[in-house]
Order: C-alpha cells, then structure tokens, then sequence
C-alpha cells in the first residue's frame, strides 16, 4: 500500500473508533513518506485524542519543522504543550509533599499553558484553584472571571467562583 491508502484506512478505522488501529496506519503511511507533514499532524491528533500527548506532541513538533507555514500545525502543537503543562501542573497541586517545595511552580506552568493556548479554559481553572491554595484568593477570583467571559454558561465555573468567593471571606476573618 502506499501513503495515501493508509490514510484511508486509518480514517476508516477512525470510522470504527478503533483508535489503536488507526494510529498504525498512520504510522505505516509515515513511514511510506516520512517528509509529509500533514500525515504527522493528522497523527499527532489520533494520538492525543487517544491520550498520548507524548506522542502526539512528538509528530505535531515534526508537522511543524517539515512545514512551519501551516497556521494549524503550530496551533496544535501549542495546545499540546498546553495540555501536558496543565497536566504536570495538576500532579503538582494533587501531591501536597512534591508541590510544597516550590508552591508557586504550579502557578508558573499554568501561565505558561495559558499564554500557550489562551483558549484553553482547564488551565485558568486550575490557574485558578492554585492561587487559591496559596491563599491568593483575589488573584483566583480574577482568573475565574477570565475564563468565565470564554464560557460564560457553565454552571461549574459559577459554583467554583462561589466556593472561591466563600474561601475568601473566610480567609478575611
């Protein structure tokens, strides 16, 4: 087969949701045209929705280097980076020993995420819920605000901005 039939077959795959099954036809159609970047970047997106950002981070860098004049290429790799900043930054905050050696690092990685993918609201959230941790309870409320004017109809965000409004006015007494 060549490129363009594991293509096929890998949106055939998708097609079936089997996932597994579609990232070794992408695999196979890379490594029957290893320089085409849109084989790379529609990969690296199988492989991040099927939760291996690593991965997916590896062939959308590729997408990128093979041809840096696609807008989308360099979008997603951003959110990819976002993602995993996000995902470090939340196994800081879940582990109370490794994330009181530096408090603030959590805080770092998510900016980064956020100025990354400004769009990706799971990082303000957590943005948000660490500040909170380290009793920065008004810079917690101002980021909440934030993504809250991007996804003004979730009720999630408007109970967490209750929780964090309450966790101020008992910080202040």
């Amino acid at each position: 087969m060549n490129e363009k039939d594991y293509v096929k077959e890998a949106y055939r795959s998708i097609l079936r949701s089997d996932f597994a099954e579609a990232i070794v036809c992408f695999e196979a159609a890379i490594a029957a045209s290893p320089g085409d970047a849109e084989v790379r970047y529609r990969c690296s997106i199988t492989y991040a929705r099927s939760g291996m950002l690593d991965k997916a981070a590896l062939h959308a860098r590729a997408a990128v280097k093979l041809d840096g004049t696609k807008p989308e290429y360099k979008l997603h790799l951003q959110h990819l980076q976002a993602l995993m900043l996000v995902q470090a930054a939340k196994r800081l905050l879940e582990d109370e020993a490794e994330g009181g050696r530096n408090p603030y690092h959590p805080v770092t990685l998510l900016k980064e995420a956020i100025s990354l993918d400004p769009l990706y609201g799971d990082a303000y959230v957590w943005l948000a819920i660490a500040h909170s941790r380290l009793n920065e309870h008004l810079e917690a409320i101002s980021v909440l605000k934030e993504v809250m004017s991007l996804h003004p109809d979730d009720s999630g965000l408007h109970q967490l901005m209750k929780e964090l409004q309450k966790s101020l006015q008992n910080y202040m007494q």
